[in-house]
């Protein structure tokens, strides 16, 4: 009697290597997928890094997640001679960019009033 239910083997072949996954905003990837993509660019600032392309900046941000993804690796892209999948890295963070806002050259920064921490002086005296 044969099994109808064999499956696909599943096997462990971890890497060395780190692997991020990176969630793109759609206009990022259809610029990516162009046949004129452009060149991408990672540079540090004071809170995060940030990806630039020739027209927007996005920052980086890193997010765990309590559902860890699996990479696999089929058996004709792995050096292992077994048939199935391997199972090659398990990730519990992904990278998500943010856009950075556009700031017109021409607006000039806030001014400091001063103010600050005056909120609580004028609307909680009655409590």
């Amino acid at each position: 009697m044969s099994s109808q239910n064999e499956g696909i083997p599943l096997h462990l072949h971890p890497h060395d290597a780190g692997y991020r996954l990176i969630e793109l905003p759609p206009e990022l990837e259809s610029m990516l997928e162009s046949e004129t993509a452009p060149v991408l660019t990672l540079e540090s600032s004071d809170t995060s890094a940030v990806l630039k392309t020739p027209s927007k900046s996005y920052t980086l941000r890193q997010k765990n997640t309590s559902n860890s993804l699996i990479l696999l690796s089929s058996p004709s892209s792995s050096s292992s001679p077994e048939p199935g999948l391997s199972a090659i890295a398990t990730i519990h963070e992904t990278v998500e960019l943010d856009p950075i806002p556009d700031t017109p050259a021409n607006q000039a920064p806030l001014k400091d009033t001063g103010s600050r921490g005056k909120w609580h002086e004028k609307f909680g005296k009655g409590r």
